[in-house]
């Protein structure tokens, strides 16, 4: 099965569906993130509902999402009798859920924070972090955009920092058009959010302009619209779609000359500017009461790095995994 092509078709409305047929019982993906989502926010998602009705309950990131669908259906082919639905409620979203303790797994495009740590460990509930593969967040651009070669960080922080007083690409450099930026970002509960803020807007806020949704398809959408637009979203999503966007090459913050771009290469050796890891988050208590929850994550460790490259991802090194299997052993037999 090409899982590509399963994973990126679906609109709106079809995810909202499928949200409906699995029975989610979690917040609209933009109430809480990459829902698709945005953390904490109050934004309607375009995202699925958590996923959750099913013998294992996992939701979170929609970055993570395509990765996590593919173990799903895979493994459902080995496992008729065990229904894993995977929820996009956004990493920030999901880990709600996963305190509350609805889910098993909660997916995450960045590290686990420290109140979502402290709020877990004020609800009892021990978890151990896998990491699935690694991501590179793509600035895009359109294809009809033939003057952004690259983008230094102080750019990036130009175009997309809330308060920036940026508003034509002109702005940005002197030789660009004076056409209005048109910015689309994921929403606030997202992952995706998350990290970019941090990395490349010192943890400010996105700017109040930008078309901000929880679902990264209608990212790719908007960039897709507009020749003017620019927006950012996990590699995967751009991967699918090369022929309808332009990746900008990212200047890295140590070498002013040349941009890199996102490719399967510079992610997996980290020469991108904006590589990164993707985690899963499974409840302790879980592995050890629940074997069905056992059974989905060894098979979800033996086969993401494989799965991860078929939608678009990069595998992580195979001591990742050795790793990963050792701490899952660990909690099983305690």
């Amino acid at each position: 099965m090409n899982f590509k092509k399963v994973w990126m078709i679906p609109t709106f409305a079809t995810l909202a569906v499928f949200a409906s047929a699995c029975g989610g019982g979690g917040e609209e993906p933009g109430g809480s993130e990459e829902s698709s989502g945005s953390e904490g926010s109050g934004e309607e998602s375009a995202g699925q509902e958590g996923g959750g009705s099913g013998d294992i309950a996992i939701d979170g990131s929609s970055t993570v999402f395509p990765i996590m669908e593919a173990v799903s259906e895979e493994f459902q082919q080995e496992h008729g009798d065990i229904e894993a639905p995977v929820g996009v409620s956004g990493s920030g979203g999901g880990f709600e859920r996963f305190i509350a303790g609805e889910t098993d797994l909660s997916n995450a495009s960045r590290p686990i924070e420290q109140e979502e740590e402290e709020a877990l460990e004020e609800a009892g509930i021990e978890y151990t972090e896998l990491e699935l593969a690694y991501d590179g967040i793509t600035v895009a651009v359109n294809t009809e955009n033939d003057f952004v070669d690259n983008l230094t960080f102080e750019e990036l922080s130009q175009i997309f920092a809330d308060g920036s007083d940026a508003q034509n690409w002109s702005d940005i450099r002197d030789s660009w058009p004076e056409e209005p930026i048109d910015i689309y970002a994921p929403g606030t509960d997202s992952g995706t959010y998350d990290y970019f803020s941090e990395a490349v807007l010192e943890e400010g806020d996105i700017n109040r302009e930008a078309q901000l949704s929880e679902d990264d398809n209608v990212l790719v959408n908007g960039v897709a619209g507009s020749q003017n637009a620019i927006g950012f979203f996990g590699y995967a999503y751009y991967a699918e779609n090369q022929d309808s966007l332009k990746a900008v090459p990212i200047v890295p913050e140590e070498d002013g000359n040349e941009g890199i771009e996102p490719s399967e290469e510079t992610i997996n050796d980290q020469s991108y500017p904006l590589a990164r890891p993707l985690f899963t988050y499974v409840k302790n208590e879980s592995l050890q009461q629940n074997e069905d929850v056992v059974e989905y994550v060894r098979f979800m460790n033996e086969n993401a790095g494989s799965l991860a490259e078929e939608v678009g991802y990069v595998a992580a090194p195979e001591e990742v995994y050795e790793e990963n299997a050792q701490k899952i052993d660990e909690v099983v037999n305690q």
